[in-house]
């Protein structure tokens, strides 16, 4: 009867090598090679060279000049390690107070009478750095008085940081927050 301890051992060995070590190493190495901004984190750099946040994960914009991001679940600062959705139900009290809450907020600042629902509710990660088209032409008119410009040159700044879906039919059209409040602050700079 043969051992079978050594066989055991030498098999464990051998896929924390290949499955732990060299899988994620070429991958890693495919993904820097193809991909290099994505796979670092899509990080985006002011003039400085200092990194003003990730294309890739929302950040609170709270200023009357700025696109305001949709609530995130992952509490107050986007913070990536709380990563996830809120799990509230439909049918929810807390949620539903806090939606009412943010559409109250959001009439008051933007004069809206129809708020988009990405407005008032998190994404399922909690950190999604995107709008709805239509959520940012209805913060428009408040940025445009914040800097003294035409709602005109805002929602062409807008219309500009506009995607389309994905290969024309995945996802929805949508905004991305960080890249257009830099849009605008440097089409509009602060006086």
């Amino acid at each position: 009867m043969v051992n079978p301890i050594r066989p055991a051992i030498v098999m464990v060995a051998l896929f924390t090598l290949v499955l732990g070590v060299a899988y994620p190493l070429a991958i890693t190495g495919f993904a820097q090679g193809v991909f290099p901004d994505k796979a670092n984190g899509s990080l985006v750099h002011d003039a400085s060279g200092a990194v003003q946040g990730s294309a890739l994960i929302g950040q609170p914009f709270a200023e009357a000049r700025y696109l305001h991001p949709r609530p995130s679940a992952a509490g107050e600062g986007y913070d990536g390690l709380s990563s996830s959705g809120s799990n509230y139900g439909p049918l929810n009290a807390d949620l539903a107070e806090r939606v009412k809450t943010e559409a109250e907020t959001i009439r008051a600042d933007d004069g809206a009478t129809s708020v988009p629902a990405d407005a008032v509710t998190a994404s399922g990660s909690g950190l999604d750095p995107d709008i709805s088209p239509a959520y940012a032409r209805l913060q428009a008119a408040r940025i445009a008085t914040a800097r003294g410009v035409p709602a005109a040159e805002v929602q062409r700044v807008i219309d500009q940081h506009t995607q389309g879906a994905l290969l024309g039919f995945i996802g929805q059209p949508r905004v991305n927050v960080l890249m257009a409040n830099r849009a605008l602050d440097a089409r509009f700079p602060a006086s």
